[in-house]
């Protein structure tokens, strides 16, 4: 992969403060990029990656948003353009990964999943896509979910966020290929991450990948950062599984 080919580029990775999150936004910055690093809560966490960024010489910010809050994501696009004068990517990564049956589930928890999955990838997009049509080589990436295309017990309401993500990657695809902007999917397989449990589900430790061992987030930030640089342009409304062969479409 060519160093800094995201030289003066400008991208917003949502959930960026832990995780494959953190890795996307490290790993764009070393491609040269200014990073907006966001985070609904978690502040000294994001201002931990932006830190990074900036003492191996690279330009980002914390940015503290609920995207599925509209004013918040406007202020934080309009923050980002001011300093950094551009918007040229927008990674849609936040999510959850709670676990409940659905008889013990109730509506509100329900949508609060699913808004955060999808109506927040909704919201980022139409926040900047003002800016991704000036960019001239504009590139949106939603981060899916195995389980939004194998399915998974006591998930319904994440499956049905990640699958959700995987059309409106299609749709926007369509709609955006006349204006250069280009959306994928990156679908991530099971990735050695920090948990809210501390483990792994019982389901992952009996069916492990055919590679034998669980991915690393960078695994999954180069596949992100390959989508939005310029030898990616002839890919457009995919779903790329980065999944070590657990499973194949």
């Amino acid at each position: 992969m060519a160093e800094r080919e995201l030289e003066g580029r400008v991208a917003l990775v949502t959930g960026a403060s832990r995780n494959i999150g953190r890795a996307i936004a490290l790993d764009l910055a070393a491609a040269g990029a200014a990073v907006i690093v966001n985070a609904r809560q978690a502040r000294a966490e994001a201002e931990a990656v932006a830190g990074v960024i900036q003492q191996q010489g690279g330009q980002a910010f914390a940015a503290l948003a609920d995207i599925t809050d509209e004013a918040a994501v406007a202020g934080m696009v309009d923050t980002a353009v001011k300093r950094f004068g551009r918007l040229d990517y927008v990674v849609n990564n936040a999510a959850v990964r709670h676990e409940r049956a659905i008889e013990d589930m109730d509506l509100a928890e329900f949508r609060s999943v699913v808004s955060l999955i999808l109506e927040g990838a909704f919201i980022c997009v139409r926040a900047a896509l003002p800016h991704l049509k000036r960019s001239g080589a504009g590139a949106i990436v939603n981060i899916g979910g195995l389980t939004g295309h194998a399915g998974a017990g006591n998930r319904v309401h994440v499956v049905s966020g990640k699958a959700g993500l995987a059309g409106f990657t299609k749709a926007l695809a369509h709609e955006l290929a006349p204006v250069g902007i280009t959306v994928n999917c990156v679908v991530p397989g099971l990735i050695d991450t920090v948990r809210a449990s501390g483990k792994l589900p019982d389901r992952h430790r009996r069916n492990p990948p055919l590679v034998g061992r669980l991915g690393r987030p960078e695994e999954i930030s180069g596949m992100v950062r390959y989508l939005c640089g310029p030898h990616a342009r002839f890919i457009t409304g995919q779903a790329i599984h980065v999944n070590g062969g657990a499973y194949m479409p």
